[in-house]
């Protein structure tokens, strides 16, 4: 940036001071300032507050060094990374060496020594031959739905019959609308075409990408049979037992089978069928809501946090975004949404039967018994987590007959609901047992006073008639395939109080986060009940309220507000951050399960100036890790003319978004410039290959 260049100002569309490690641009434009907004869930389910006085004793045990965890022995360091990165570093048992946390306005991104990083694809980028190259200053509606959108945030990689060509599957959950265009103050001030750009790069981007071999990098192919952009005008289907309902006709659906678009991607799944599963989550702020209505519908507006909401301004081009207008329209989003990334002509669907609310992703896992389990999370303050198991059972093989029959087996099943109740903290840790708690069984509504549909179209309502347990945000719920335990991201609640602590939630004002692993009993995902254990306590490990599966603290990185989690191909975790509330850059750490380092958590990389970490995939042969760095230079000053982040280091006058990918290098060098990795959603143990 120039050293003549203009004083920066606060821009007027900002809120109050986050209290968190947010930016409050992140709020503006990532969820509509929901922090600073009454808590949605006013429901009087239990928070376990009597066990308040024994988290007290609790905090003396952790402040006497008191806290210890078994050890597993495996026989080798669990952890380790794969053999083409094993020896690179000589400190540390993981193949790296943990990096050192960095001021959260450092722009550029920490890498192990040992590691290099390139970007695959950035926002703008074209997918198609007839698309231009993308020009900050020549953007257009035509030119966007033709290029990679913004904000990318989950990754996905769906491996064709051959191992080195595959589909990328992208979600582009929100726009950054004051770096995207010049002279912006508020969305009032953008014109009709710089709205429709905006909405244009929202959705999804399916990119055929391609290999030499498996130990090259990957490149994507413009023009290539599977390049697909999703966005807000893509037709999707609507199934399950709430298509055609009352609750989802619209003037421009009057079956209530058909959706525009979808909206705030956030998360997402690989099935083992080879689609993508995405998660609608903020959608909330899109609408208008100002006009008088019912009293049922304000109950369910207020709920889902839509009531008096202004919008993004995007009912000006597009009526109905206006619920005066449409008042039906919001209620055909907050779905988990199905992509076929392998057949470009398809029509993505929205699951009715996986209940609607603010997911984070959607998870699935096969029973032996060929049932669909899915683990979601309602990202909200003392929201819940959920579980959908499918009526249907899967079909082995990638033939089109059995491909078809498993894209079926979402829309049909039976939707839960979690409870936690912890065995008390005298044994210094958090943990206890669990059931769920049913919503939908058998096509029956279990909540009294609803039916089907509206237990589905507006499930946190029906979910806050049945006693669940709230929760600390919960984000990214994933099954880890090789230990076959579900791991739920909690990433922060600050407005938890002290006699609302229990010991699932065991602090109050909780900046920080944590993460909950859960076992189904007998290791069956069809199950009613479950233990469960809080893994990681997150903050800086000389905090006594932390927790780190009981590892010595004095070896570990520190870490704030868990927001995605992740696995490699021997079952470790790898958790990316969202808002660290620590004053450093958010970014992804490595931490084994098992083994003499269970609990050893070791920072692996950091995101370049204000910056999330998203996206993180470890591929199957844990060659390469694919990393999302999102919202880069989202800091409160920001502004298209002044940016404070140039990723991915293009020579571009501002920030853009993008896709990297992380490798070892041949030989030991250090990573240390302009330019970096991230990581932050919904990666399972590898991806998806199909045929090989």
């Amino acid at each position: 940036m120039s050293a003549s260049a203009p004083e920066r100002k606060l821009l007027p569309l900002f809120t109050p001071a986050h209290e968190g490690g947010r930016s409050k641009a992140t709020c503006e434009f990532r969820c509509g300032n929901a922090c600073f907004h009454d808590v949605p869930n006013e429901s009087a389910n239990t928070y376990f507050g009597d066990m308040v006085t024994a988290n007290a004793s609790r905090r003396a045990v952790l402040k006497t060094g008191g806290l210890t965890a078994a050890v597993v022995g495996l026989g080798t360091a669990a952890g380790a990374l794969p053999a083409a990165a094993a020896g690179i570093a000589k400190k540390s048992p993981f193949g790296f060496t943990a990096i050192d946390a960095v001021p959260a306005g450092t722009d550029a991104v920490g890498v192990p020594a040992g590691f290099t990083w390139d970007a695959l694809i950035a926002w703008g980028d074209p997918l198609f031959t007839d698309a231009p190259a993308f020009d900050f200053e020549a953007q257009t509606e035509a030119a966007q739905l033709k290029q990679f959108g913004y904000n990318n945030d989950y990754v996905g990689l769906v491996r064709t019959a051959n191992n080195n060509r595959a589909a990328l599957v992208v979600n582009h959950e929100y726009t950054n609308d004051n770096l995207m265009f010049a002279g912006y103050t508020s969305s009032a001030g953008l014109t009709d075409e710089q709205l429709r750009i905006i909405m244009a790069a929202h959705g999804l981007s399916v990119v055929e990408v391609t290999r030499a071999n498996a130990n090259s990098p990957w490149a994507y192919e413009v023009g290539a049979p599977l390049n697909r952009r999703i966005h807000t005008h893509t037709e999707f289907a609507v199934d399950g037992p709430a298509a055609g309902s009352d609750l989802l006709k619209t003037s421009a659906d009057p079956a209530g089978t058909t959706v525009l678009g979808t909206l705030n991607n956030c998360a997402g799944g690989m099935t083992p069928w080879g689609t993508i599963l995405s998660g609608e989550e903020n959608f909330n702020q899109y609408f208008v809501q100002k006009g008088a209505t019912t009293p049922e519908q304000l109950a369910a507006w207020k709920r889902y946090g839509i009531a008096g909401s202004s919008g993004r301004g995007w009912e000006r081009v597009d009526s109905r975004f206006d619920l005066a207008v449409e008042p039906n329209e919001a209620n055909r989003f907050g779905w988990v949404v199905e992509i076929d990334p392998l057949d470009p002509t398809s029509t993505p669907v929205k699951h009715t039967a996986m209940g609607r609310f603010k997911h984070e992703g959607a998870n699935v896992t096969l029973t032996p018994s060929g049932h669909v389990v899915a683990y979601m999370g309602d990202d909200e303050r003392f929201d819940y987590v959920y579980k959908f198991v499918s009526h249907g059972t899967h079909q082995a093989g990638n033939s089109a007959a059995a491909r078809a029959h498993n894209k079926t087996l979402l829309s049909s099943g039976d939707l839960y609901v979690a409870t936690f109740v912890g065995d008390g903290f005298e044994d210094g840790v958090s943990d206890g047992t669990g059931h769920w708690i049913p919503l939908v069984v058998d096509n029956e509504s279990k909540v009294p006073g609803f039916t089907v549909e509206q237990v589905l179209v507006h499930t946190r309502l029906a979910a806050d008639k049945v006693g669940p347990t709230k929760m600390d945000r919960p984000e990214d719920v994933e099954v880890n395939l090789v230990n076959g335990r579900v791991y739920v991201a909690l990433t922060n609640n600050s407005a938890r109080q002290p006699a609302q602590i229990d010991e699932a939630n065991p602090r109050s004002s909780n900046k920080h986060g944590q993460v909950l692993e859960l076992t189904p009993d007998a290791g069956d995902h069809l199950a009613a009940t479950y233990s469960w254990k809080l893994v990681l306590i997150a903050g800086n490990p000389s905090d006594p309220t932390t927790y780190f599966n009981g590892y010595d603290k004095t070896e570990v990185s520190s870490i704030s507000c868990p927001d995605n989690v992740a696995f490699d191909r021997s079952g470790n975790l790898w958790i990316s951050t969202d808002g660290n509330a620590l004053g450093n850059a958010d970014g992804l750490f490595l931490m084994p399960l098992e083994g003499d380092h269970k609990g050893h958590l070791q920072q692996f990389l950091s995101v370049p100036a204000y910056a999330e970490c998203c996206g993180p995939l470890i591929a199957w042969d844990d060659k390469t890790v694919f990393a999302a760095i999102q919202h880069p230079g989202e800091s409160d000053d920001a502004t298209y003319e002044n940016p404070t982040s140039l990723f991915p280091y293009r020579g571009d006058r501002g920030p853009r978004p993008a896709v990297i990918q992380i490798r070892p290098e041949a030989k030991g060098k250090a990573t240390t410039k302009g330019k970096g990795v991230t990581g932050n959603t919904g990666a399972r143990i590898g991806d998806q290959g199909l045929g090989r």
